[in-house]
């Protein structure tokens, strides 16, 4: 019962587009979109009834479904920290710009250097859109 639960807080942190993406009878997705709108005592309320509701269904497909969510999730942050990563190199050392591009042809050279120097001397937003532009040229 704790455990449906659980699944029924996680449900309920869930965006309004990932929650579209997840399994569930209707009245359960109900019941969700109005635990999102409660707080405190209404909040625990609602999910000791999703809970009570969750009991009645199958919970490995909502299971499966946050599950690749949090699978997602741990990518798009591993891809993030390699964007960081890029940006500092290509701000700290003068060879990481062609090793960049010798990893990802294509990129405009002349328009990443200018990033480059804009970022060296902390222009507003420069570092930003150079982050923007490694994120372009470095696939999914």
């Amino acid at each position: 019962m704790h455990a449906l639960q659980e699944l029924a807080k996680r449900l309920v942190e869930l965006t309004p587009h990932q929650l579209s993406q997840v399994p569930m009878p209707e009245t359960l997705a109900i019941g969700v979109k109005d635990a999102q709108r409660f707080n405190r005592e209404a909040r625990r309320r609602q999910l000791q009834y999703l809970g009570k509701l969750m009991r009645k269904i199958d919970p490995a497909p909502i299971e499966a479904a946050l599950m690749k969510f949090d699978q997602s999730s741990a990518e798009n942050t591993a891809r993030m920290h390699l964007l960081e990563k890029w940006r500092d190199r290509l701000i700290a050392e003068s060879d990481a710009l062609t090793e960049f591009l010798n990893q990802y042809p294509g990129a405009d050279v002349q328009h990443l250097r200018s990033l480059i120097r804009q970022a060296k001397a902390e222009k507003a937003g420069a570092s930003r859109a150079l982050f923007r532009t490694i994120r372009d040229h470095i696939p999914d």
